[in-house]
């Protein structure tokens, strides 16, 4: 067996197997979820900066590589080059919101709760009106059109809707 099929058919597997099991498990616990997904994430770089320092410390070329100048305008070139430097530090949301002159997302979100609300009571008078001619239409009567209010009935002739007064 090769190193590629070996891989493919029992290391591969088995670690997609291991994190749906890991993830479903902590899916289910998201303070623990959160924490250890922070705890990683800081000890990767912690290790990464580790790991610059001791390229840096052993000289040479590669230590130049690794001084904090060199690696601040590299870092900055790559991240300007790939797009990620104004989305990873400012985000493409708050870019476009801007571009879009909208309100800051907790305004906006505020003023859609309450735009929401205004619908909801919109759709319950609509409701309760549907429902009201449903029973009127079940008991064969027809409710008598409010004063000051238009009911649009049927024109039979084929010129559309017809205000009934």
């Amino acid at each position: 067996m090769s190193l590629h099929s070996f891989y493919k058919n029992k290391v591969y597997p088995f670690f997609d197997t291991f994190e749906d099991k890991v993830r479903s498990w902590l899916s289910r616990r998201p303070k623990l979820y959160s924490f250890i997904a922070g705890l990683a994430v800081v000890l990767l770089w912690r290790a990464i900066w580790h790991m610059a320092d001791i390229l840096e410390s052993n000289g040479g070329f590669i230590g130049f590589l690794f001084t904090p100048q060199v690696t601040f305008i590299t870092s900055v070139i790559v991240l300007l080059a790939s797009g990620l430097f104004v989305s990873f530090f400012v985000g493409d949301a708050i870019i476009m919101s801007g571009l879009r002159k909208e309100k800051k997302f907790v305004d906006k979100a505020q003023d859609e709760i309450e735009q929401e609300e205004k619908d909801i009571r919109r759709m319950e008078h609509v409701l309760e009106k549907i429902e009201t001619e449903i029973e009127h239409m079940h008991t064969g009567r027809h409710p008598e059109p409010k004063q000051g209010i238009e009911h649009k009935t049927e024109d039979r002739s084929g010129g559309g809707f017809q205000p009934m007064r």
